[in-house]
């Protein structure tokens, strides 16, 4: 019997995307130590696209691909990501004003421009991610296929970039399509680019933007590259019955408040509704005959989901102070620091202490799963657990 394949879902939402690494952490202790891979499809979006592309690269030593990410996340820090000297803050900010003022009396200046310069990322990216190794071990059948969603501002269309197997045949679907490519760091930025934030980049025969914008079925591009089971680790804390009360609220919401609901829609909102629809799907099929399910074209997909058990912009703002303190002096301007506003933080605040506390909570929600991931695995084919290195 062919071994199920398996398909690894990482969803954009910024610095958030560290939590993923706590969860990867935990499922490769689970394994022998010298496992490879065992997701045949890997799907990532925005920052979630690095950690994809970081375990597609490393494919043939999950646990090697995994000490990376720690590696990575575990130290980051703002500068790593985007510009936040007083000079490269104040330029772009400038920019920012002049050509909102230009662009009143017609002058395109300002589709050039964004809120911060990550520059430095295309830099860390250019130096950490050998992308030509993806190939080498899609013909080493360690992968089947990876994936990139970016959201195309010229057409309006979630894109899956992808790069796999002859078998896959490219998609069109209503506003996303699937389109073959070798992924290149140029995919990697175009992902990653959240709105007003960071600057679009162009790829092809347009500029896109962050994959989450647009993306109305997460999930679908795993599928689509062959998954027949999926594991999704989200960024967005599940509520309890009590916190989903609504607090009485009689401030006018900032800006901060604004954009970090905003962020919400973006990175959260599109996977919870696309889960919604799956698990829809499946108690349908389980109350009609089989035989009808091809008829249908539908069919049966297991998804196992890993999120957050607290609220992630709880944890940031314990840490908003680590920021430089050019980005607090610009947060704040925007009211940051008052209210929900370290919602939109949580998103942006690429620090190491944040990220290892994100990474704890991470490991400890996987931890606490352990046996229905093993058996998640385990069903699709994953090496048993055994010979574990603490």
């Amino acid at each position: 019997m062919q071994k199920e394949k398996i398909g690894l879902i990482l969803t954009g939402g910024g610095a958030r995307a560290a939590y993923q690494v706590g969860v990867l952490k935990a499922v490769a202790e689970f394994l022998p130590y010298r496992a490879k891979l065992p997701f045949k499809v890997i799907c990532g979006t925005s920052a979630g696209a690095l950690n994809a592309v970081t375990l597609a690269v490393n494919a043939r030593h999950f646990r090697k691909g995994v000490r990376y990410l720690l590696n990575i996340w575990s130290n980051a820090h703002a500068t790593d990501i985007y510009r936040a000297d007083a000079l490269g803050v104040l330029s772009n900010s400038l920019r920012w004003v002049f050509g909102l003022l230009l662009s009143v009396m017609g002058s395109n200046w300002l589709n050039r421009v964004s809120l911060l310069d990550n520059s430095p990322l295309r830099d860390f990216l250019e130096r950490a991610l050998p992308c030509e190794l993806i190939q080498r071990h899609i013909d080493d059948g360690l992968v089947h296929a990876v994936s990139i969603t970016a959201s195309g501002f010229g057409s309006g269309h979630s894109v899956t970039f992808y790069q796999g197997a002859t078998d896959i045949k490219p998609w069109k679907r209503t506003r996303r399509v699937g389109v073959p490519t070798q992924l290149d760091i140029q995919h990697l930025l175009a992902s990653s680019a959240i709105p007003f934030m960071f600057p679009a980049v162009h790829v092809n025969r347009e500029f896109f933007g962050d994959g989450s914008v647009r993306q109305i079925a997460p999930i679908s591009s795993a599928l689509h590259l062959g998954a027949q089971r999926v594991l999704v680790v989200g960024v967005g804390h599940s509520a309890t019955d009590d916190e989903e009360k609504r607090p009485k609220i009689e401030h006018y919401p900032t800006l901060a408040e604004i954009a970090g609901h905003a962020l919400d829609s973006i990175f959260i909102d599109g996977l919870e509704v696309d889960l919604e629809r799956l698990q829809s799907i499946n108690r349908t099929l389980k109350a009609i005959p089989e035989e009808l399910h091809k008829s249908l074209d539908l069919r049966h997909v297991e998804a196992l989901v890993i999120s957050p058990s607290q609220p992630l912009e709880k944890i940031a703002e314990r840490y908003i102070h680590n920021l430089p303190w050019t980005i607090r002096l610009l947060l704040r301007l925007a009211g940051v620091m008052r209210g929900s506003g370290a919602n939109l933080v949580s998103y942006l605040l690429f620090d190491k202490y944040y990220c290892r506390a994100l990474i704890d909570l991470g490991y400890q929600d996987a931890l606490q799963r352990r046996e229905e991931i093993m058996a998640f695995l385990e069903q699709g084919g994953a090496p048993p657990c055994h010979d574990l290195a603490q």
